[in-house]
């Protein structure tokens, strides 16, 4: 297992002096919901920091009614295919429905239905998948190499094991890495301390502080994992948008204590100092 540190941030993908519009990456971010209106524009707060640009297209169509960023392109939900194909990488999840028990369905099964549908005709795509789709998904609709970002509850919920970091032969079976190279993905386990894996590399990233059990702060790491993802080897995106947010929560923590929220984590990012 390896330690990520500030040095590895010098692998990211840097924009050439000259470059064009569109050199340096196109996202889609899929999600949000009634309920869920703000998760899917936080990603969009720490996408757009990363692209040249953000295309956002939901489900739930009065979205556009309360999506107020100027940061990102409104895709009407029938054109959301093409916006997939001229992208480098796609994000699904934030914000969209889940089971709700106490209220039937809750939307858990627009979300299962968009959520397969898309992901089995695009899987040569570089997907992030997030949020509402992690929990009602099944783990076959995987596409390789796509990266999954999920806590506790969504990890066990998902792959119906308990998470486990432990090199121990006889624990191997349901080990993050073991897990991530059956399915050919990278996994984000999200927690005090963060394990991200492809199966051959398994990154710890410490740090961070208990700001991070916010409502929001998911979107945010998710949102910089996709902008980061259009233009950096998977791997490498998603360990080093975990450690960007994790350090970023510190310095947030030492002006304000944990009086800080997600708005705030997206803002703060890529500040100078983060």
């Amino acid at each position: 297992m390896k330690t990520f540190a500030v040095d590895d941030l010098k692998k990211l993908w840097r924009p050439r002096e000259d470059s064009d519009g569109e050199d340096n990456g196109q996202v889609t971010i899929i999600g949000g919901s009634s309920l869920f209106h703000g998760a899917p524009m936080l990603a969009v707060k720490g996408a757009s920091r990363l692209v040249d640009m953000v295309f956002f297209a939901s489900p739930e169509r009065d979205l556009e009614k309360v999506a107020k960023l100027n940061s990102f392109v409104w895709v009407p939900w029938e054109e959301v295919g093409e916006y997939i194909n001229k992208s480098d990488a796609i994000l699904i999840g934030p914000g969209m429905m889940r089971y709700r028990r106490e209220i039937g369905d809750g939307g858990g099964d627009e979300t299962k239905e968009v959520t397969e549908n898309l992901l089995k005709k695009f899987p040569d795509k570089r997907w992030v998948i997030d949020g509402g789709s992690l929990q009602v998904m099944d783990k076959e609709w995987i596409p390789k190499g796509a990266i999954l970002t999920p806590n506790r509850k969504e990890y066990e919920m998902l792959f119906n094991l308990q998470f486990l970091i432990s090199p121990s032969t006889s624990l191997r079976a349901g080990n993050l890495q073991t897990i991530s190279e059956k399915f050919n993905c990278v996994i984000v386990y999200k927690g005090p301390v963060a394990y991200v894996s492809d199966g051959e590399t398994t990154y710890e990233i410490t740090g961070g502080n208990a700001g991070l059990t916010k409502g929001g702060t998911g979107d945010v790491l998710a949102g910089v994992i996709v902008g980061l993802a259009a233009k950096n080897p998977p791997l490498l995106a998603a360990a080093a948008g975990a450690f960007l947010v994790k350090k970023t929560a510190e310095r947030l923590y030492e002006k304000v204590g944990y009086g800080y929220n997600a708005d705030d984590l997206a803002e703060g990012v890529f500040q100078a100092g983060a």
